[in-house]
């Protein structure tokens, strides 16, 4: 029921009955951003993993391997299928030996030497350590729900009126524009650089695509009706793929 539940648009399978290890099957329209930002990983580490260099583009039906999400914080065990172990031939009635059975070949999940040792859990920067990244608001309106991660909040929510102006938080490349990730409605990620990704979802329009290259301030989308909580933008800033607030990144705003 899980693996049904995260599963979105595309397929996700344990590979070999390993609980640790999930086979997902690429759908149409997804990109490698979007599946890596679905299930919170960095793309870097989701490329590593199958050996996909830049511009990291995958197609629909291709097989990814990733690590469960249930099991982010275990050691990932290192071979998906092992070798049988060692024992002594079986024989024929008539004494000759067996052939022994072919070995099946390992596979193994490399993480990226960014991400080779696991991440404490980082404070958030000071207005000041933002990476060459200059932030501005995407849209106008009053904070309706903050970034609260234990509530499953991973952003903000800005509400405002339907049809309102969405820019770009930051100059950077449009690498997912689509309606493909469940609770986000038409959806942008922009990444700005190698460490930071922006997200705004539930847009009414989507004005920009796929590869285009956006600066800050300039018009992507409008706002629309997200249905369970009105006429909103939910807004997202990932450092390293993981969800961070928003509040430190973005300039103070004057009452």
């Amino acid at each position: 029921m899980l693996l049904g539940m995260l599963a979105g648009c595309g397929r996700m399978l344990p590979v070999g009955g390993r609980g640790d290890l999930i086979e997902y099957t690429v759908s149409k329209g997804e990109t490698l951003y979007s599946i890596s930002w679905r299930y919170g990983y960095d793309h870097r580490e989701v490329a590593a993993w199958n050996s996909i260099p830049p511009p990291y583009s995958i197609f629909p039906g291709q097989r990814l391997l990733l690590i469960a999400p249930y099991q982010r914080n275990a050691k990932p065990r290192r071979n998906i299928a092992t070798a049988p172990a060692k024992s002594t031939p079986p024989t024929s009635p008539r004494g000759a030996p067996v052939a022994k059975p072919a070995v099946v070949a390992s596979t193994t999940i490399r993480r990226p030497s960014s991400t080779q040792s696991s991440k404490k859990l980082e404070k958030p920067p000071t207005r000041h350590q933002q990476k060459s990244v200059a932030w501005r608001w995407p849209s106008k309106g009053i904070i309706v729900s903050a970034f609260s991660p234990s509530k499953g909040k991973k952003g903000l929510d800005i509400r405002g009126k339907l049809g309102q102006n969405i820019i770009a938080a930051a100059d950077g490349k449009v690498v997912y524009s689509g309606n493909g990730l469940i609770g986000y409605g038409n959806l942008i990620i922009i990444k700005h650089n190698d460490t930071y990704l922006s997200a705004y979802g539930h847009n009414r329009r989507l004005l920009v695509k796929e590869g285009s290259v956006v600066k800050q301030g300039q018009k992507i989308g409008e706002m629309g009706d997200s249905g369970k909580d009105g006429v909103i933008l939910h807004f997202e800033i990932r450092r390293d793929g993981k969800p961070v607030n928003p509040m430190p990144y973005l300039p103070r705003r004057k009452n």
